[in-house]
């Protein structure tokens, strides 16, 4: 019966182009977060593994995402790394005009009602379960990353959409990976943001590299060191 019942969903969804995927099912993993949240579940449980890999090996290193935005995806990497500090970097201003200024960049997202611009870092830090662990880093990157560049990274979120912006934080956090670290980037194969992709192909080939596909909702990519 229950096998009908979930054939005929299936069969209704399939009509609408929706597909229904088998949830990950591993036991013997910890679960850090709630994959069933409103977020990405392909990208969420790809965290969540990411951070049992990191957790099981002791890797060392902090944690960082540019690109926060409201502070959705940082919450749930505060969550998996209770024990690590977390730094934030944001304008919390929306897109800085200074990233249009490249040829590899089109500028019509300076005109987007969706410029990232709602959001404030009371905002951000409400939503954190360890806030004492979180360093905002408010301002323009890669400037607000000075006087970190002894510092090491298990695992860094790039999700700031624009090329310059991926490109500078490849180049700043890749050398600092503890080995066996991972950098996820957002947007990769997102249409609308094609400087993301450009950021990456550059930067994986003047270093070798390459950077692993996955199927969330915006084809994010994974470097591991």
């Amino acid at each position: 019966m229950l096998k009908q019942i979930i054939y005929s969903i299936n069969k209704i969804l399939n009509k609408r182009s929706v597909i229904l995927s088998r949830p990950l099912v591993n036991h013997d993993q910890t679960l850090y977060i709630d994959p069933l949240r409103k977020m990405d579940y392909v990208r969420c449980m790809t965290l969540n593994l990411l951070a049992n890999e990191i957790h099981d090996k002791n890797l060392d290193g902090n944690v960082a995402e540019v690109g926060v935005f409201k502070g959705e995806f940082a919450r749930l990497l505060n969550q998996s790394f209770p024990e690590k500090i977390l730094y934030l970097f944001d304008t919390f201003e929306g897109f800085s005009e200074l990233d249009f200024q490249t040829a590899n960049e089109p500028t019509k997202y300076k005109e987007t009602a969706h410029n990232f611009k709602d959001t404030s870092i009371d905002t951000v830090l409400a939503g954190m379960k360890n806030k004492s662990n979180c360093i905002i880093k408010k301002g323009y990157f890669p400037e607000t990353a000075l006087g970190l560049e002894n510092e090491t990274f298990c695992l860094v979120s790039l999700d700031a959409d624009l090329y310059k912006p991926i490109y500078d934080g490849l180049n700043f956090f890749y050398p600092r990976l503890t080995k066996h670290g991972y950098i996820l980037v957002h947007d990769y194969n997102n249409k609308e943001y094609p400087g993301a992709k450009k950021a990456v192909q550059e930067f994986a080939a003047e270093n070798k590299l390459s950077p692993i596909p996955i199927a969330d909702g915006w084809g994010s990519v994974i470097f591991s060191k």
